[in-house]
């Protein structure tokens, strides 16, 4: 968002109590993203077994590993999770309203949930579904299979999910986060907005309070400024608007979507104290809820409560994939944003590794991001395979950087090396952040203002992002 999300006020009580509340706070978001509802199902322990055998029948599941395929990233810390979360905006049935002329599943919200194998920390990388990214190729819902192609990062779920089907819309964005990060993905979890309508109306409504007007036809909202009290179908339009309120940004959207679970959440706690009202409550949840075969069911995801209760409210991070405007590199789009590197790829790396990665250590990397569009590079083959280096030339310009020109090496390589000349090594950091398995060294004898890349048979051009 650029680097951290914005996140505007939605309850006026959320508002007043947020700095004595901040504890609690983060951790029934955590909570709520980990599973739409397992700071509650908590309750489900209580009650009788036919309800829960009901609740736990609503929870629907798709396989997806046959639909992802073998070439995944390896756990690289065994005991450590990370589950996917896709706010889901479909337009099968009661949501045909809410879409013009969309015939795909959609994706509003797109996170990854990182549990530790210590169990002592946890993080939240939120991805903004106008990330700038490649989409690999993904099986349709008819058969078919796309092509590679750059697109927004929520396209995935468009495309795997182009039959309804929630199994191809997650596995699609699981190859896309799985390619652009690097992390082993082994839980999904897709929440369907529409689903949270009921929950908000077993509560009696929950209280927004906007700053200004909204009014949008697509999604069906018409808001006045102040504190009041919305219904679920409201409820619905209010997460899911974005043009004419604040920025009009993903970003900002984004905010206002985990203040409001964070206050569905709160008042859940203070009203759910008969058994209708949580039995209510807990079947409009679990009804809006798919996840991998694994993590069906009330049990698996009281145990995923369980774990995340234990740990310190200090240790919950809530991060942003480092990103800026890519209007900065291409005038042209107005509408996008590009991840920064190498920040981005640092992060991914700490995770992968079981690393702990804070607000404050993300918020200062980020500062004074080096444009992918002032990268100057020129690239040089040392394959010996005839055309490798325009090949690779393209994909670096698809991914934003400058390629001033192609040649040949003087002679052919065994690896691929990045060299740069003095005052730019934070350009050479953000190149190698682009490319696997390789590092940048300071030449003393580069050509002033330029990065050279000698292109060896370990890259593989289409592995560049």
């Amino acid at each position: 968002m650029s680097g951290s999300g914005r996140r505007r006020r939605t309850s006026g009580r959320a508002a007043e109590e947020a700095g004595k509340a901040g504890t609690s706070r983060r951790r029934r978001v955590l909570l709520w993203g980990a599973g739409v509802a397992s700071a509650v199902v908590l309750g489900v322990a209580g009650v009788g077994a036919w309800v829960y055998q009901d609740l736990d029948d609503s929870i629907r599941s798709a396989d997806v590993d046959d639909k992802i395929g073998g070439d995944r990233p390896e756990n690289l810390s065994p005991g450590s999770k990370n589950f996917l979360v896709v706010g889901s905006d479909s337009r099968d049935g009661a949501n045909a309203k809410y879409g013009k002329d969309l015939t795909t599943m959609q994706s509003d919200t797109l996170m990854v949930l990182h549990v530790p194998a210590n169990r002592k920390w946890a993080a939240v990388v939120s991805f903004p579904r106008d990330s700038w990214v490649e989409i690999p190729a993904c099986e349709r819902g008819d058969g078919s299979t796309s092509s590679p192609h750059l697109a927004k990062i929520n396209e995935a779920f468009a495309i795997g999910g182009s039959s309804g089907e929630v199994s191809g819309a997650a596995a699609c964005s699981i190859k896309t986060v799985e390619a652009h990060t690097g992390l082993r993905i082994d839980h999904f979890m897709s929440i369907d907005f529409s689903g949270f309508k009921g929950m908000v109306d077993a509560l009696d409504g929950i209280e927004v309070c906007p700053e200004q007007d909204i009014k949008s036809d697509k999604a069906r909202l018409d808001l006045q400024t102040g504190c009041q009290t919305v219904d679920g179908e409201t409820a619905l339009g209010y997460v899911r608007v974005r043009y004419g309120v604040g920025d009009g940004s993903d970003i900002g959207r984004i905010g206002r979507q985990q203040e409001f679970m964070n206050a569905l959440v709160e008042k859940a706690q203070d009203k759910l104290t008969s058994p209708k009202s949580l039995y209510g409550f807990l079947k409009s949840a679990t009804k809006s809820l798919t996840t991998d075969p694994d993590m069906a069911g009330i049990q698996p995801l009281y145990a995923l409560a369980n774990e995340l209760k234990g740990i310190p409210s200090d240790r919950l991070a809530f991060l942003t994939v480092p990103n800026y405007p890519r209007e900065a590199d291409v005038p042209s789009d107005l509408a996008n944003v590009v991840w920064q590197y190498p920040q981005a790829a640092d992060l991914f790396t700490a995770l992968a590794q079981d690393k702990e990665m804070t607000k404050a250590q993300l918020a200062a990397a980020v500062k004074d991001p080096v444009y992918a569009s002032s990268v100057r590079v020129q690239v040089l083959n040392g394959t010996g395979e005839q055309g490798r280096a325009a090949v690779v030339a393209e994909q670096l310009r698809k991914a934003g950087l400058t390629v001033v020109g192609t040649g040949n090496a003087p002679q052919t390589v065994d690896d691929t090396t990045v060299t740069y000349p003095q005052g730019l090594e934070k350009q050479s950091r953000v190149l190698a952040s682009r490319l696997p398995d390789t590092r940048a060294t300071q030449d003393t004898d580069a050509t002033a203002g330029l990065l050279t890349l000698v292109v060896g048979p370990d890259l593989d051009p289409d592995d560049i992002g």
